[in-house]
């Protein structure tokens, strides 16, 4: 999707300091990790989403003669540096948890190991490409949820913050669960089913509503949906729909219809019961109309015999959430040949970071359900592997007074989240396909009691840091204050 975009695609400060980077000659190893502070919509979980866009779009990722003549405009970069960008390509190495993965605020999702200014540079593309599907993909998958994993179609390309908005929400929102798209070059790109019924302009071109109806049957036998709110749902709508469906029942065809307006609780047991009544059981009904998680887990729990969702605007947008809140900070740099590790201080302790290189343990109990989600520190000499049949301290990654004690069982599992995607600028994963990457959601939901999936109040699952990674962060808060002092 964005495989040949420019290494413009960066905020301007990235490129200032990486000048100021090159002529310091401070050109040494860095490793960047991101993560994401809150969950949206008050959530319970989130889903990562994005990372093949993002591997594929690092394999081209590159400043032509155009964007280095254009930067030259500026009047801010010399000119050796700017002979300097002429062969940047990423050489490093790229960590992520497997897209799909189900995701929690303050652990890292990706980590890169480079250069510092290799490092600094890519910050936009990452946060821009990870944060927007990831937010669409947990969006919809709250959806699905709410639906009690029914059929959700997502269309809403007309809404969507333009082309590739679009194309990014239509790929995340299938991750998310969705059935398929109206975005027909979506359905091409990703080989995601596309979907879709009669807009109210098709039923205003024909002289009456029932022969709307007909030549819609006529054209589409086996994938017909009428939509029946155009002048009125009972009166009319309903009837001329049972009409143009009795001719498809002649022909052992089934039908549905789609409601876009009123209420539609009331109107989709008034519609059903008509259905029955004129011998249609199996005509499925459609509801559409700015729906959101709220909407449709109002109406399942309220019984509305409901069988297609369709969702646009609030799922593909984000709906009242604006943004997902993935950032990307400096976990760890290079002095004099080795790797020291960094924190960022603030006087808002949620902003305050964890430092280090790091991996997340995903620990489950011996049925399979996710227990907490642990980071521990991950240098190459030291890791720090939670073990099993081992009680463990747990701490709070903010809180260091608060933590738990866990033992994980033998028969138990403790999985490291974090995998290596890029080695040395070549991507060494293996493509998922979509279809795959959706699995990987529904098989991860599966994993979490249904008490941190509720649409709302849900529960909040642990995160925590191992005792060697709160001793360091609270042996360079200590340093600080130190030095804080001595000024």
């Amino acid at each position: 999707m964005n495989a040949g975009i420019s290494a413009l695609f960066t905020d301007f400060y990235s490129l200032t300091m990486a000048q100021g980077y090159w002529k310091n000659k401070m050109s040494g190893r860095a490793v960047f990790e991101v993560f994401f502070r809150h969950q949206p919509s008050g959530g319970g979980f989130s889903v990562f989403a994005g990372l093949e866009t993002l591997l594929q779009t690092l394999k081209n990722f590159s400043f032509s003669k155009e964007d280095l003549d254009y930067l030259s405009s500026l009047n801010y970069f010399e000119d050796a540096f700017l002979d300097y960008l002429i062969d940047f390509r990423f050489s490093g190495d790229l960590f992520a948890m497997d897209e799909g993965t189900i995701i929690f605020p303050q652990e890292p999702v990706i980590r890169v190991d480079s250069n510092l200014i290799e490092a600094q540079i890519l910050e936009g593309l990452i946060l821009n490409t990870i944060n927007f599907q990831s937010l669409i993909a947990t969006k919809t998958a709250r959806v699905v949820l709410a639906s009690n994993n029914g059929f959700v179609m997502e269309f809403g390309l007309r809404r969507a913050q333009g082309p590739d908005g679009a194309l990014s929400a239509s790929r995340a929102a299938f991750i998310g669960g969705a059935s398929g798209t109206s975005n027909v070059l979506a359905g091409k790109m990703f080989t995601i089913p596309v979907l879709g019924t009669m807009a109210h302009s098709w039923v205003l071109s024909f002289p009456d509503e029932e022969e709307a109806f007909r030549a819609y049957a006529a054209l589409y036998p086996d994938k017909t949906i009428f939509l029946i709110d155009t002048y009125d749902t009972l009166k009319s709508g309903i009837h001329n729909a049972i009409k143009a469906g009795r001719e498809l029942a002649g022909k052992g065809k089934n039908f549905g219809v789609r409601l876009d307006s009123g209420d539609i609780h009331y109107l989709s047991v008034e519609v059903r019961r008509i259905l029955n009544e004129a011998g249609f059981p199996n005509a499925t009904i459609t509801v559409s109309n700015d729906l959101d998680e709220y909407i449709v887990d109002t109406l399942t729990k309220a019984g509305a015999p409901i069988n297609i969702w369709g969702v646009g605007t609030r799922m593909v947008t984000g709906g009242n959430e604006a943004a997902f809140s993935g950032v990307y900070k400096l976990a760890a740099k290079e002095e004099e040949g080795n790797l020291i590790p960094t924190m960022k201080f603030s006087d808002n302790p949620e902003k305050t970071t964890n430092p280090g290189i790091k991996q997340v343990w995903r620990i489950k109990d011996e049925k399979g359900l996710a227990v907490a989600d642990i980071m521990a520190l991950d240098d190459l000499e030291n890791p720090d592997i939670p073990e099993k049949g081992k009680q463990h301290v747990f701490w709070h990654p903010q809180a260091d007074y608060r933590h738990f004690y866990h033992t994980i069982l033998n028969d138990a599992s403790a999985e490291a989240l974090l995998k290596k995607r890029i080695s040395k600028g070549e991507i060494i994963s293996e493509t998922l396909f979509l279809p795959e990457i959706q699995q990987k959601v529904r098989e991860g939901l599966e994993c979490f009691d249904h008490s941190y999936k509720r649409i709302l109040n849900p529960h909040i699952y642990k995160i925590s840091v191992t005792e060697r990674l709160r001793t360091l962060k609270l042996d360079l808060i200590k340093t600080f204050d130190y030095n804080v002092k001595k000024i």
